[in-house]
């Protein structure tokens, strides 16, 4: 049967356009069907968005701390409207340059929403209703994902806000309670109030970023605390309700009952997939609490029908979905794949300090039953963190004793999204203590800190 494209990819996030890009390499005539903008959420609501608006945040921090560099300055002013400006600005860029690379790889981009008519036919429909009908002999499922809300409690856009509200308010709260600690919770954090809001954390669990190891968990809880940022861990939000003035939230803790208010509540729990306007069912795909079922390669339980990113649930993250449609796309081609090592994601939270992290926590390496050595090595004691004003921060290496193998690397501090990178390609090269803290590090360099890190664990560190 003749189809309309070899592949079509549901979804322009960074698992749909990144998919679309490789297919197109590999000769396969490839089509994206986007509802709304290309780059998804990542691009647009997500991701670069919010690290424009942190950069304006760290900005000011500084300018706020000149005379800690020797420089006078006059006092510094949040202009909140062209924060939020300058970081739309910085999402339609991106937007554009997506838009450069469908060209530029011959990738028709179909806009519109899509739903299954069979596996192999998508019924398009445009936003002023017009229809029309593609075929393709592979169909990429990579309509990512959306806020969740609490049970019974519904965002108003207004005073219960997603993070999509919180990147594009009109005027900059006075007062933020934020509901859930995670990755986004945090950096919305950190950002609202370095500018000048009053913000609350509640977090559930017990520490800040419940999935990064316990130790950098608490010394981001110390910076936060030293920022005057409130928090109630290990508390549970048993009502939101909106008032006049904003919202009142209660809460429950050891048993004990608090009621806290602020001009708004965002809510950062985590996401529910986008399935509902697909007609899964017509296909006969099989999906579970609100994500896609797959295999190894990404495939459905239906041959041809396949979905990669946020789609199929965790690791929520823009450069897994990206490499998720790389291997499902190679797989396509006949290649030789390499299913991904789930256990090799670097994952990175960019408040300040930034936290960032590959492979196991001390917590889970100790329940897998390996026998542990353990180096680390803090910022403080860093001549280049010290040059630059950034003293508060931890580097933290966790090698299984018998074998040297790198089971997972922890840094809280400047730059530490940046610093990850070395170590997951150290990861993923199986090195060892000893080959880590040989590889001659440029002085003075942050990156010093984890050859250091590498020597604690063999007990042979120099600068401490």
């Amino acid at each position: 049967m003749p189809y309309n494209f070899d592949i079509v990819l549901i979804g322009s996030g960074p698992g749909g356009y990144v998919a679309a890009i490789r297919a197109a390499q590999l000769g396969f005539k490839t089509a994206i069907i986007e509802k709304s903008e290309l780059g998804g959420i990542c691009l647009n609501w997500g991701c670069i968005p919010t690290k424009a608006l942190l950069k304006s945040a760290e900005v000011f921090d500084e300018i706020k701390n000149a005379a800690e560099y020797g420089l006078k300055n006059n006092t510094a002013e949040i202009d909140f409207p062209a924060v939020i400006q300058r970081s739309r600005k910085v999402a339609g860029l991106n937007s554009k340059g997506i838009g450069f690379l469908m060209n530029k790889h011959k990738i028709e981009v179909i806009p519109g929403s899509a739903e299954f008519k069979n596996k192999n036919t998508l019924l398009v429909r445009s936003e002023a209703g017009a229809e029309q009908e593609i075929s393709a002999a592979h169909v990429i499922i990579a309509s990512g994902a959306r806020p969740r809300s609490l049970p019974g409690v519904s965002f108003d856009g207004e005073k219960i806000i997603s993070s999509r509200e919180a990147m594009s308010l009109k005027e900059q709260p006075a007062s933020l309670i934020i509901i859930g600690a995670g990755a986004i919770g945090v950096e919305f954090a950190w950002f609202y109030q370095t500018i000048g809001t009053q913000v609350t954390i509640v977090e559930m669990l017990d520490q800040l970023l419940p999935n990064e190891d316990a130790e950098i968990a608490a010394v981001l809880e110390r910076s936060f605390k030293k920022a005057k940022i409130k928090m109630h861990l290990a508390t549970k939000v048993e009502a939101v309700r909106t008032t006049t003035n904003g919202v009142e939230i209660d809460l429950i803790r050891d048993g004990k009952k608090e009621v806290i208010s602020a001009d708004k509540a965002l809510v950062a729990i985590g996401v529910q997939g986008n399935i509902e306007q697909l007609n899964l069912e017509q296909a006969g795909v099989v999906h579970e609490r609100g994500f896609i079922k797959v295999d190894q390669w990404y495939q459905t339980n239906i041959p041809g029908i396949y979905a990669i990113g946020d789609i199929i649930g965790p690791p929520l993250l823009a450069h897994v979905a990206s490499e998720e449609g790389i291997v499902c796309v190679e797989k396509i081609a006949g290649l030789e794949a390499h299913p991904l090592d789930y256990q090799s994601v670097p994952g990175c939270t960019y408040c300040q300090p930034q936290v960032a992290s590959i492979g196991l926590t001390e917590k889970k390496a100790l329940e897998g039953g390996y026998e542990l050595k353990i180096g680390r090595f803090p910022y403080s004691a860093s001549g280049k963190a010290r040059a630059i004003g950034a003293r508060d921060g931890l580097v933290k290496l966790i090698f299984d004793k018998k074998y040297g193998e790198l089971l997972g690397a922890h840094i809280i501090g400047a730059e530490a999204t940046e610093l990850i990178a070395e170590l997951g390609l150290a990861k993923a090269l199986e090195a060892t203590p000893e080959a880590i803290r040989k590889t001659i590090h440029a002085h003075p360099t942050l990156s010093e800190m984890i050859m250091e890190a590498a020597g604690d664990a063999d007990g042979i560190a120099i600068h401490i």
